[in-house]
């Protein structure tokens, strides 16, 4: 694989790398993955992929798969709110992309497309949809996704000083098909459609559709300055209203009970607790706990006007969502 419209990803096993790869293959670019040799792919079917094993926290791998590649998708991350040894995440998003994006000045690649998150972003006081003018100080973030998040833009930032050029999207909240793993965000659709959500605390997603936000990697390859970063967004919408359009896609009701945070934490703790003996991530995280007593709102306007990217209604993902849930076997009918 050595033309034109080679692209290498990484990632691609992951819920948005999935996603990613699926449109990059439908547009008709060669695709290379850097996957690890466990990781599963089995929900890309029979795309055309080639498929390199390797870890991005490896130099010799990621310069063995970005050689001949003109393009680079650094999706892969550890996205996880909670883990035994945080430091795993750390190495993951912060060591792994600095090794990808290393690689990539090294094999002088035409553009890079570094996948960051929201959690990268200050909110705003008065509550009004925040935008990408204003980072999230490393010592404001909660846990150690949100502060490797920060640090991993700041390393991409560093490089592109170095001539990297590499343009930052930021994702909000993903919904949608393939979510194999699943994320948090999946796990609580999940949760809800099978009725184990009695009630729902107080606060607030900006929610967007998986194959809308691998539309919007896309768009910023083609149309993204080098250095910028273009929150790739959807709705916002409360969580009662997100366990609502859940209960409407599964014909159950939906829950009504507002449930304090303080009578939740004790829950999150014995979760966490039970989560390191069984090895299994606990549904329920202190940090989590934390970060929902601020709505997350976002614009993506600087996407829509830069980028064309646009975001179908929210709705439409869980339904995608759930559908792929019962057709996997994750969720009885």
């Amino acid at each position: 694989m050595t033309g034109k419209d080679d692209v290498l990803i990484t990632g691609a096993s992951g819920f948005v790398g999935s996603a990613v790869a699926l449109e990059l293959v439908q547009r008709g670019y060669a695709v290379r993955a850097l996957v690890r040799p466990s990781s599963p792919t089995g929900h890309l079917g029979d795309l055309d992929i080639e498929y390199v094993h390797g870890d991005v926290r490896d130099a010799e791998s990621v310069r063995s798969a970005m050689r001949g590649m003109r393009w680079v998708f650094h999706v892969a991350a550890d996205y996880r709110l909670w883990a035994p040894d945080p430091a795993e995440i750390m190495a993951t998003n912060v060591a792994g992309t600095r090794t990808v994006m290393e690689g990539a000045l090294r094999a002088g690649v035409e553009r890079v497309v570094h996948t960051s998150s929201v959690a990268t972003l200050k909110l705003r006081e008065d509550g009004s949809p925040a935008d990408e003018t204003e980072s999230l100080a490393e010592s404001a973030a909660t846990g150690a996704y949100k502060k490797s998040k920060i640090i991993a833009e700041r390393v991409v930032d560093s490089m592109v000083m170095r001539g990297l050029p590499a343009v930052i999207v930021n994702p909000s909240t993903p919904v949608g098909p393939r979510d194999v793993r699943p994320t948090p965000t999946g796990r609580l659709i999940l949760n809800a459609a099978a009725g184990r959500m009695p009630g729902f605390v107080d606060t607030g997603l900006n929610v967007v559709h998986v194959d809308d936000v691998a539309a919007g990697h896309v768009a910023a390859l083609k149309h993204g300055r080098i250095g910028e970063r273009y929150i790739l967004g959807g709705q916002n919408v409360m969580l009662v209203e997100i366990l609502a359009a859940v209960a409407g896609e599964t014909g159950r009701s939906p829950p009504r009970l507002k449930i304090p945070r303080a009578a939740v934490a004790p829950l999150a703790l014995a979760a966490e607790a039970l989560a390191r003996w069984t090895g299994r991530e606990p549904f329920v995280t202190r940090d989590g706990l934390r970060m929902s007593k601020a709505r997350m709102f976002f614009t993506a306007a600087k996407a829509e006007r830069e980028l064309g990217f646009r975001a179908r209604p929210y709705t439409e993902g869980i339904r995608d969502a759930i559908q792929w849930f019962r057709s996997a076997g994750y969720l009885r009918r």
